[in-house]
């Protein structure tokens, strides 16, 4: 959970191991430890959107000058792809706005199709991301009605593997390098099968050499955080 855990170099601060529940902004974690360590500096190291959960890096103090090394590690991440039908977020904040037959589909296709995404491919990010066009945040443009589509990007997809199939749901593992859309991955992967797709689950699970086994959810770093560095007993006045 951290990395740097000696209370008398504090000021060089804690690379901090978070497991992010779903539902939480990654900006209500790094609250959350700038209120309990108190740190003047906090910051994440690479955003999971609230319908995902899992580990996220937050860095206090000088820590922070490393947090462009780890947001350029590879990520892990485990999820479930739901085929037949799309949605706008290609994920569950919106409604499914298309439907398509899956009857075709069976699981030698599945695990065959992991093939074609394998290596250097080019992906472009979905509109309801943080990216910013003229000056503005896609999601915000997305919400307006813009459909704006954005510029395609290199990215690199080092192990894509299927680990369950309960149609019209599938499982995946996928190691990844930084810059990687895992739900423009499940759209794509739908549209690979001739059907269509958006991601209904999605856990971080590794970032470079951090697990998210050695993580702890918000509530528990803060039991932690308090056992670790017991308040100071207050001195009496002098009369």
């Amino acid at each position: 959970m951290l990395e740097n855990p000696n209370p008398n170099a504090r000021p060089k601060g804690e690379i901090i191991l978070i497991n992010k529940p779903y539902g939480w902004t990654s900006f209500q974690a790094v609250k959350k430890v700038r209120y309990v360590t108190k740190a003047k500096k906090v910051g994440h190291a690479g955003t999971l959107d609230p319908l995902a959960s899992g580990l996220l890096i937050v860095c206090t103090e000088q820590q922070t000058k490393g947090i462009q090394a780890i947001q350029d590690a590879e990520k892990e991440y485990e999820g479930t792809i739901t085929l037949g039908a799309t949605t706008p977020s290609y994920d569950m904040e919106t409604e499914p706005n298309a439907h398509f037959p899956t009857e075709h589909i069976n699981e030698a296709m599945i695990h065959a199709t992991t093939q074609q995404f394998l290596g250097e491919i080019a992906q472009i990010p979905p509109l309801f991301s943080a990216i910013k066009v003229d000056g503005k945040r896609a999601y915000t443009l997305a919400r307006q009605g813009d459909a704006t589509v954005l510029k395609s990007r290199n990215i690199h997809i080092y192990e894509f593997e299927i680990t369950k199939i309960e149609m019209p749901n599938v499982d995946f593992r996928v190691r990844c390098s930084k810059g990687t859309y895992i739900r423009t991955l499940a759209y794509d992967f739908g549209i690979a099968l001739q059907s269509g797709g958006y991601l209904s689950r999605l856990v971080r699970t590794k970032i470079g050499e951090h697990s998210l086994e050695n993580a702890v959810i918000p509530h528990d770093f803060e039991t932690i955080w308090k056992e670790n560095n017991p308040r100071p007993e207050s001195t009496p006045q002098a009369l």
